[in-house]
């Protein structure tokens, strides 16, 4: 038949994959899978050897580009070229860092630097290391299972491992440095995830409040947990820290704005207006956002100075702070909150909003959420219709029935 796109269409998957060939174009044809997916593929031959040759699925593909991709193809074998042949090369010479390298090069452009960031850290630390020498085609499930498995206690992070991964093999694959379909972290089982919500009470908040003045005031006293030859490397037992003003005030912002740490620290004195009170944000994780300031969050920023471009200045000049894990992580245990991490801040200033009956919408809204199915995680403490359904039905029966002694 001739392919075309009303041809390619009405091609129904059958019980195992099949071809179907042009009848205009020698060596152009379409291999249906059993899935339904629809591939178009140029043969020739070298020699008395039968070649072929992957052009792309139909959908990324119009049967038209196959067409004009598959001449280029025939072309080059008619000048010597082995297409296939150097496919196969270029496989056989690609090692999982190789293929990284290539990754990053070709895809990471499209990424957010956080997420390049991410990508590389896990590359760096659990992967490379163990499978970076080793030929990627050649990598095997079994390999990264024995990966996974090693960060049991990290659950989330072993998954997250394994989905960049993933996502490079799946490039590798796309781009012709891998077979077709090759990604053995498919058959990766992950680990379950629990979704964690903490959030603060009001005498929580009170005490994170009183570390916070003590961190920049008179300190805080830094208790040693390292023990044995590592102990003599850290500083003297009881050593008091004060911390600078704009890192107590980073976790106040975090706290009254709900935002999220990058968009704290990566905050810009010009995308600051305290006029109008709204922070405008180029590049959050939901894309550009705006945020409204609360009273509070403004009178933090107006007590500030601007000493960098970036609110919360960093080591380097005009740079932003890396992170807030050293100052977090001596406050929380100050104020004794081991087990609250800095996003739960952005978990706490919507449930009070929640609480206080703002709505579900207006809480999104204010955090910023794409999707309203992400704020729904805060329903459950909202003032919700069938709650005071249940309340009013309750006091009536109490009414009724009296209350015992």
């Amino acid at each position: 038949m001739k392919i075309s796109k009303r041809s390619v269409d009405a091609l129904v998957p059958k019980g195992e994959r099949y071809f179907v060939w042009d009848d205009i174009l020698s060596g152009f044809g379409l291999r249906v899978g059993p899935s339904g997916r629809k591939t178009f593929i140029c043969r020739y031959r070298n020699g008395n050897v039968r070649r072929q040759v992957k052009l792309g699925n139909f959908g990324t593909l119009t049967a038209e580009e196959a067409r004009d991709a598959a001449k280029k193809v025939l072309a080059s074998v008619t000048l010597g070229e082995d297409p296939a042949a150097e496919r196969d090369a270029k496989r056989e010479a690609v090692t999982l860092s190789k293929l990284v390298e290539l990754f990053v090069a070709g895809h990471g452009p499209k990424l957010k630097a956080s997420s390049l960031a991410a990508y590389q850290s896990a590359f760096n630390i659990h992967v490379l290391p163990v499978l970076g020498k080793r030929p990627a085609e050649a990598i095997t499930t079994k390999e990264l299972n024995k990966i996974h498995i090693g960060l049991v206690e990290h659950p989330f992070h072993a998954n997250r491992v394994i989905a960049y991964l993933g996502s490079v093999l799946s490039w590798g694959a796309e781009n012709g440095y891998l077979p077709e379909n090759f990604n053995p972290t498919r058959a990766v089982k992950r680990f379950k995830e629990q979704g964690r919500q903490r959030y603060l009470s009001e005498e929580e908040l009170g005490r994170l409040g009183r570390m916070l003045v003590l961190a920049k005031t008179a300190g805080l006293r830094w208790t040693i947990k390292a023990t044995g030859a590592k102990r003599k490397h850290v500083a003297k037992e009881n050593q008091t820290i004060v911390y600078p003003t704009h890192v107590t005030n980073a976790i106040r912002l975090l706290l009254m704005t709900g935002c999220r740490l990058r968009e704290i620290l990566h905050l810009q004195w010009k995308g600051v207006d305290l006029v109008r009170g709204l922070l405008f944000l180029p590049d959050s994780k939901s894309g550009q956002k705006t945020v409204i300031l609360n009273r509070s969050a403004i009178s933090i920023l107006e007590s500030m100075k601007r000493t960098s471009s970036y609110v919360i200045p960093g080591d380097i000049p005009d740079k932003p702070r890396h992170d807030l894990k050293r100052p977090w992580t001596h406050i929380r245990a100050a104020a004794e909150l081991e087990d609250v991490r800095l996003h739960d801040l952005r978990h706490t200033h919507a449930s009070i909003g929640a609480m206080a009956g703002f709505g579900l919408p207006i809480v999104g809204k204010l955090l910023g959420h794409a999707s309203p199915l992400t704020t729904q995680r805060y329903a459950h403490i909202a003032d919700d219709p069938a709650r005071r359904a249940s309340d009013a039905i309750g006091s009536a029966l109490e009414r009724m029935i009296g209350v015992g002694s």
